[in-house]
């Protein structure tokens, strides 16, 4: 069966197509009569709207791209629920584009949403520094960007939502010294994400302030999944390097390392303390559970859509720095 167009609609009531158009988006505009008269039209003939087409002749299209590294842990899928939570009841979708921890294809993401016409874009980029032209492009462009966890250099100027990385790992670090730890391993993930730096720094900072910093308790990995945390600690383990407690980048890599840890016939805590820094369900679905900075995700999402928005309504508004609380929660795996 044909597919019912707003030109049928036109035909049947002997309207032009941008009264039928203007009465099936509400315009405020339309005589109330000649409204109900096209929504009836609609109902018997069975016309299903095409809200894309519809709001792009009005000049949205009412998506929102959602860029983000991956899509196989919690973390992005709770800020996607709290972007979700903001834009839904208002009409909005969200396009959701992964890059795979890959510039490359965070580039060709991008260049897509803005081939769609999204109205605004929110992202969790996977390098500091490779899209900034990209960035800069979208900006020019008067397509609202905003960032989220991992933020672009300095340099830009965006609307950010973040977490205080710096001294949140300064906490973590200074509850495993307070324990009784002295040889703290650092698994650090990419030094090309701006708060892998930050984070380290936290680390740095205590470690140095209990004279027990070592630069061989670093370790640097090329990823961000369990393997990475895996190969990491198990270079360690190669080295000799001894150490008795661990402060991983994040959830993937620190689960990575304690399931191989495990697996050698370590204790945990016992003979290593692990904690990390994330705070996503992984954390409470392994055994031990893990001591981690957990950061409230979905508030993250729902700020950040609330950013998008103000962008939208005005482009021109100045951008800002959202700064949400996180909370060190203390489990098993650093508590004896």
């Amino acid at each position: 069966m044909k597919r019912v167009t707003i030109k049928d609609l036109s035909k049947f009531l002997s309207l032009s197509t941008s009264t039928i158009s203007r009465a099936l988006i509400n315009d405020k505009n339309i005589n109330a009569e000649t409204k109900q008269k096209v929504l009836d039209a609609a109902k018997k003939l069975g016309y299903k709207p095409n809200p894309t087409a519809l709001n792009l002749k009005y000049g949205q299209t009412k998506n929102i791209g959602f860029v983000v590294p991956e899509m196989i842990t919690p973390f992005s899928s709770k800020v996607l629920q709290g972007i979700q939570n903001i834009l839904y009841p208002l009409g909005y979708r969200v396009i959701i584009m992964q890059s795979d921890e890959n510039p490359l294809i965070e580039r060709k993401n991008l260049e897509h949403l803005e081939e769609f016409n999204v109205d605004g874009i929110i992202i969790n980029l996977c390098h500091e520094t490779y899209n900034e032209d990209v960035y800069r492009n979208i900006i020019d462009k008067n397509i609202p960007l905003v960032f989220f966890d991992r933020i672009p250099a300095k340099s830009l100027d965006v609307s950010k939502v973040i977490v205080d990385d710096h001294i949140k790992a300064s906490l973590v670090v200074e509850h495993l010294i307070k324990t009784g730890r002295k040889k703290i391993a650092h698994i650090m993930g990419p030094s090309t994400i701006r708060n892998v730096i930050e984070r380290a720094n936290g680390y740095k900072r205590i470690v140095e302030k209990y004279s027990v910093f070592n630069l061989d308790l670093i370790v640097q990995t090329e990823g961000m999944m369990f393997d990475d945390g895996k190969n990491a600690i198990k270079k360690l383990l190669d080295k000799k390097v001894d150490f008795d407690s661990i402060f991983a980048f994040s959830d993937t890599l620190a689960i990575g390392a304690m399931n191989f840890l495990l697996d050698q016939g370590f204790k945990i805590p016992q003979d290593v303390s692990i904690a990390s820094f994330s705070g996503t369900e992984l954390s409470t679905i392994v055994h031990p559970q893990l001591t981690s900075v957990e950061q409230p995700l979905v508030k993250i999402g729902e700020k950040a859509a609330e950013l998008i928005l103000e962008k939208i309504k005005d482009i021109s508004i100045p951008n800002q720095t959202i700064v949400m609380e996180t909370e060190l929660v203390y489990r098993a795996s650093t508590i004896i």
